[in-house]
Order: C-alpha cells, then structure tokens, then sequence
C-alpha cells in the first residue's frame, strides 16, 4: 500500500518534468536552427565580399555573362575586313583623314603626272594622248608588231576601265583626273591595276634588253615623256636607291606604283615622272 501510494503521488511530478524536458528540447532545436542560418547568411555575406567587394550577387552575375558573350564580337572584328572596323571605329572626319590622296603633296603630283601624259599639250587627257604615248614608246624600244600591238592594247583598257567609252569628245581635265585618281587609289580593287601599264614602259625603255635600265635610257624616257635629261639626271639620282646606276623591273614598277599611292613627301617615289608641278 505504501508503495501505491508513493506511485500515485510521484505521477503528477514525473508529468512536469517530462513537460519541462519537451520544452528544453524544443528550445534547444530552435537555438540551434538559428545558428545555423546566421552561420550561413555570414558565410554567405563573406563569400560575396571576398569575390566582388560592395557589388550584389546579380550584377556580378550579369557581368560575368557579359563577358562570356562579348567573345565572339571580337573575335568577328578581328577577322573582318580592316576598312569596315576603320568605319565602325571612327567617325566620317577620321576616316576621311584616313582615306589616301586628300593631302595637296598628292594633288601635285597627280596634276604632274596629267601634264605628262597630255602628250599634246592641249590642257586635256584624250584616248589620242594615249595612243601617242604608246607610239612614241615603241619606236624608243625598237619593238616587234607584236610587242607594240600589246602595248596599245594595254593603254587602251587602261583608259576603257577608268574614263569610259572612245571618243574625240572623252576629254579628261586636270580636276576630272584629280577626281577619278582620288576614287581609283581608294579602291582596292582598282587600286591593283593602276599600274599594270608599266611593264610595257619597262620593256620600251629597256632598249637593249639587259634587264635593267641604265641613266642613259632613262634619259629616253624621260624624252618620251616631254621631258628634258636634265630632269632624267635628278630624278634617277633619286629613284636609283643603291645607286649601282641600274634600275631593275622591280625596282620600276614598284615606283610608279608608290607614285600613285604614297603620300610622303620624302619618299624617292615622287620623281618618278619629273619634277613635280609647283601648283
């Protein structure tokens, strides 16, 4: 009986502290949720800190890809044509500081270069001023029939590609060359064939087929060209680089070629067809 009744009389106090238990339990779990998520949003705030100081999560994202897709673009530009990303890059000004034949050293040059090939002096390049410079050419270099029908053939889709149809009436002023010259050396195509006449030059004047033309013949050419051995003198002592008094097929065609498209002043090009105009 004494021990019924202990049993009966301990059950309210076991009850109580099985409750406080639960609770402590309870409490406890809680406690330790929260330490858990602190810990994480302050690792998670250290981990943001450390990769992109005082930037948020989303913009560092957005960066990131921007970066990822901006690949591709450069690598397009680096492989397009360098004259589109010139266009891209620069505004009308600067590219048009960038296109050739806009200094006046060049206009004077091409204004020499229309009074030589005005082969008769009256203020205007014609279909005949071409043909009279191939004539004179090949009675200078002795050549064959065949030779000389190339050469002409040559100086007429010279001028049929760059002035047009033939006609006594197709008359080139000196603006007029200045003009299509400015639109022929910023053309790349053109640009290629604006001296494809100047082998037949070469071989003209390489009267006595040696390969290289001496002081003496480029004294002819120069007569050819209405011009006196005086002005031959200067400007092969300028052209003639090496000065071993020779100038070769190489050496030739890739002057005339600069004449047309350099634009420094210093450069032994610009004696190629004689002095230079003074205006």
């Amino acid at each position: 009986m004494s021990f019924a009744l202990l049993r009966s009389n301990s059950r309210p106090a076991l009850a109580a502290i099985e409750r406080q238990a639960r609770v402590l339990c309870s409490t406890l779990a809680i406690a330790d949720s929260s330490a858990k998520t602190a810990g994480k949003t302050t690792e998670k705030k250290a981990y943001l800190q450390h990769c992109q100081p005082g930037k948020s999560f989303v913009s560092t994202s957005v960066r990131k890809y921007s970066k990822k897709t901006a690949a591709p673009e450069r690598a397009y530009n680096s492989d397009s044509d360098s004259d589109s990303d010139d266009e891209r890059e620069t505004t009308p000004r600067q590219r048009q500081r960038k296109e050739r034949g806009n200094s006046e050293f060049w206009r004077r040059k091409m204004r020499t270069l229309h009074g030589v090939l005005d082969v008769n002096k009256d203020g205007v390049i014609s279909y005949d001023d071409f043909m009279l410079l191939a004539e004179k050419f090949a009675s200078l270099g002795h050549l064959d029939m065949k030779a000389k029908n190339e050469f002409r053939d040559i100086m007429r889709t010279t001028w049929e590609s760059q002035w047009g149809e033939i006609t006594p009436y197709n008359l080139v002023t000196v603006e007029q060359y200045l003009t299509e010259m400015h639109h022929v050396v910023n053309d790349k195509d053109l640009k290629k064939k604006v001296h494809r006449f100047l082998p037949y030059l070469y071989k003209a004047v390489d009267k006595d087929r040696s390969g290289s033309i001496s002081l003496n013949e480029f004294k002819l050419f120069f007569r050819c060209l209405g011009l006196t051995e005086e002005n031959a003198a200067v400007s092969f002592a300028v052209i003639d680089k090496n000065g071993d008094g020779q100038i070769t097929l190489d050496e030739f065609v890739k002057l005339g070629k600069d004449f047309f498209v350099s634009e420094k002043e210093a450069h032994v090009s610009r004696m190629f067809w004689g002095p230079l105009v003074d205006h």
